[in-house]
């Protein structure tokens, strides 16, 4: 069922992994349930055909969700410090395959090996953050009104949780939610991208080994594979009381609207259109180093890429120049080379999205300082190798107010004061991530008070690139108000209990009413 690339390890690391036989590359180990037609996996490293997967079935998502149902009655009950103890064993399994995981990562989504090694640690970050958690699952203690009561509140388990993650972290994204999930007495079922299954029934099988190990239901960890359709299945679900997506606007306004016509939940984590500040204060060279990784990273291919540089017009010429000198050292090619910066996007479409952009910046009367361009000839056999683009732009046009996932980086000037340059970067629908790269105090605390950046992520003298897990990750306005990861991200997996207890032999009621019989 499919070739694999036997350069960099890529064929033991499947093995490794449970995703591939070893001896003929032919089978794609469990299709947990999956009776419907073949999802073929192509590598937009050498766009080989790694392997077929087989599709979920509306009888197939009914078994899953049956199954998940009686693990939820079981894996409840279990205190959550045990809980806690699972994740762990999960955490250490991570570890053990770190390697593997991360080569398959890089090789069926296209990110440098750096990156999908960083995405399998983030993996292990949640875990050891869920774990401290499963300690500190705490409510509040508060005074009753009537004498001889105690009032409090406390959290417990939601049930299902449904998880709908992106192909640009096939892996990290789940675990941010499930290991978070899981301490929280919750069972998780995950459709991943129909871009990176195998990445999926990779995270299953480590997931289906640890919790057999512990006498557990198979059903606290599920998988379901397909494309929107099967993802559908599941937002219009009853049984699933939250629904944690990730992915683009117009598809996170299709889930939202969805999952609220039955009054569930929804967990959005939608596009962003990021945006650097550069104020007069700012250290260039640090500047430099942020918007590149920020813009080219991934292929520009993260929520929190760097999508606009806004420059104060006192520097603009100095920063532009240092840009240009920068993006000619980068090197384009196969991700698991780690010799290479920037490595393919996932596949033809998104190279036609990418051209499409380039010529729309053009036609509203932007400048191309760096015209990009697709990439042919060896090495570049997938036809989704292209040339990181840098435009001079206006924040009103079209095509700079939507996110294009492709390294093109368009740069806007500001004159006067940081409200200004705040106007534009607020000046978009999006609200993830956001920066400003200055040594001016006053500034920095501009930019992070209540009339400063609007996003959910607000940073100073970093790039608007990537996360620590501590701190909780999401966005605002059309980026979906959405929290995962860290703090007190918890809570959105659990149901919220207020009780009160009653201890005297009296039964006054709240208010001063009386009801005397």
């Amino acid at each position: 069922m499919g070739l694999v690339a036997t350069d960099y390890g890529i064929k033991e690391a499947l093995a490794q992994l449970g995703v591939i036989e070893i001896n003929d590359g032919s089978s794609t180990g469990s299709n947990f349930f999956s009776n419907g037609e073949l999802l073929s996996s192509f590598s937009p490293v050498d766009g080989k055909l790694i392997a077929k997967v087989k599709t979920t079935t509306a009888e197939d998502y009914e078994n899953v969700l049956s199954t998940a149902s009686d693990a939820f009655l079981e894996w409840r009950k279990v205190p959550a410090p045990q809980r806690g103890e699972v994740v762990r064993q999960f955490g250490d399994k991570l570890r053990e395959l770190k390697d593997p995981l991360g080569k398959l990562v890089s090789y069926e989504m296209g990110k440098s090996l750096q990156e999908g090694l960083g995405e399998v640690q983030e993996m292990i970050d949640i875990c050891d953050f869920a774990v401290g958690l499963s300690r500190q699952l705490h409510g509040l203690t508060m005074h009753s009104e009537r004498p001889g009561h105690r009032m409090y509140e406390q959290y417990h388990a939601l049930g299902i949780v449904g998880i709908i993650s992106a192909f640009n972290f096939p892996v990290a994204v789940w675990a941010w939610n499930t290991a978070l999930a899981w301490i929280c007495g919750d069972v998780c079922v995950w459709k991943p991208s129909e871009k990176a299954p195998l990445c999926g029934i990779a995270c299953q099988n480590i997931a289906a080994q640890v919790f057999k190990a512990n006498g557990l239901p198979e059903g606290i960890s599920c998988l379901i594979n397909g494309d929107y359709k099967v993802g559908e299945m599941m937002t219009s679900d009853q049984r699933v009381p939250l629904v944690s997506a990730t992915g683009s606007i117009r598809m996170g306004k299709i889930v939202a609207q969805k999952v609220a016509g039955r009054l569930g939940k929804s967990l959005l984590e939608l596009g962003g259109n990021n945006a650097i500040i550069v104020s007069p204060d700012a250290d260039i060279k640090m500047t430099i180093i942020g918007a590149v990784f920020g813009a080219v990273g991934t292929a520009g291919q993260r929520c929190t890429s760097t999508r606009r540089l806004i420059i104060h017009d006192s520097i603009y010429d100095k920063v532009k120049d240092a840009l240009v000198e920068a993006y000619s050292q980068l090197r384009i090619g196969n991700p698991l080379d780690e010799n290479n910066h920037v490595g393919p996007l996932i596949d033809v479409d998104a190279v036609n999205m990418y051209k499409k952009a380039i010529e729309e910046v053009v036609k509203e009367g932007g400048n191309l300082l760096l015209e990009g361009g697709v990439l042919d000839g060896e090495g570049y056999e997938s036809g989704c190798y292209v040339k990181p683009a840098i435009a001079e732009a206006n924040n009103k046009f079209n095509i700079v107010q939507h996110e294009t996932f492709a390294p093109i980086l368009y740069l806007l000037k500001y004159s006067g004061e940081l409200q200004n340059a705040i106007a534009l970067q607020n000046g978009v629908v999006q609200g993830l991530s956001s920066a400003i790269m200055t040594n001016n105090l006053r500034e920095a605390e501009m930019f992070l008070s209540v009339a400063g950046s609007d996003c959910g992520i607000a940073n100073v003298n970093i790039g608007t690139s990537g996360a620590e897990i501590g701190g909780a990750f999401g966005g605002e306005k059309e980026t979906g108000g959405g929290r995962e990861s860290g703090s007190d991200a918890w809570k959105v997996y659990m149901r919220r209990q207020t009780n009160t207890i009653n201890y005297t032999a009296d039964l006054p009621l709240a208010q001063g009413i009386k009801f005397d019989l």
